[in-house]
């Protein structure tokens, strides 16, 4: 009998935390490796990365993401 996807949702959700980030990982290695991105949010999110690691831009920290947050609301 084949399980719905509610049944293995909840049946998965009842795995330990190590157990659902294994099969997370074999079902995304599961997947095409090469998925189309319309926005192109992974390319934009590896130019960024490249821009950290050379030293050509500096990382926001959490302080400051919370200030520009806060003064965001202000305006």
């Amino acid at each position: 009998m084949a399980l719905s996807m509610h049944e293995l949702t909840n049946m998965v959700m009842q795995l330990p935390e190590r157990q659902r980030a294994q099969l997370i990982a074999n079902l995304l290695a599961s997947l095409p490796s090469v998925l189309i991105d319309q926005d192109e949010g992974v390319a934009e999110a590896l130019r960024r990365d490249a821009d950290l690691n050379n030293g050509s831009q500096r990382a926001m920290s959490l302080e400051e993401l919370d200030a520009a947050i806060h003064n965001r609301r202000r305006d």
